[in-house]
């Protein structure tokens, strides 16, 4: 018997939790051929959709896939995402969520896992743990007497204000 991923029991929980705190859930997917989403909005292979219970429609989160339909530019577009798609899940309004470690298609030969040198031009995002306990941060990089030397405030956090972000930890 093949053991069942938990990682869709993960993102209803997230959901949930979303939902709970009053936050609005956002899913990060990594768009393929097996994804249905409106292609004008895909931006460098990777969407990110808001699923609130306001912005969707019939949303159904199984063990193989997401499915809803939503409004784009006032007209209602069926979205359907695989579960390995998902990239992140997470609060639109602080961040707070998980990320995922992407699953490549097999309809995509060239496809370069994300740590890779050809994708390294490309910062990694930053998830914030939903409950208490360990946070993610960034590992140095460079020699020990590098990372002495660097100067104070190179890890300043980014400035308040505006929409939030996700960005990769790898």
């Amino acid at each position: 018997m093949s053991e069942i991923s938990t990682k869709p029991y993960m993102l209803r929980a997230i959901y949930e939790w979303c939902t709970d705190s009053g936050y609005t859930p956002y899913l990060a997917v990594k768009v393929d051929s097996r994804t249905t989403v409106p292609m004008e909005y895909v931006k460098k292979g990777e969407i990110v959709l808001n699923i609130s219970f306001g912005a969707t429609s019939g949303l159904k989160m199984d063990n193989d896939a997401i499915r809803f339909h939503a409004r784009f530019g006032g007209v209602s577009r069926e979205i359907y995402v695989p579960v390995d798609n998902v990239m992140a899940i997470y609060a639109n309004e602080n961040g707070q969520g998980m990320a995922f470690e992407p699953v490549l298609g097999n309809d995509d030969p060239d496809a370069q896992p994300t740590d890779s040198p050809a994708s390294a031009d490309v910062p990694p995002p930053v998830l914030a743990p939903v409950a208490s306990g360990p946070t993610l941060s960034s590992v140095p990089t460079g020699s020990p007497e590098q990372r002495d030397s660097a100067t104070p405030g190179d890890d300043e956090p980014p400035k308040k204000g505006g929409r939030p972000t996700l960005t990769r930890i790898k």
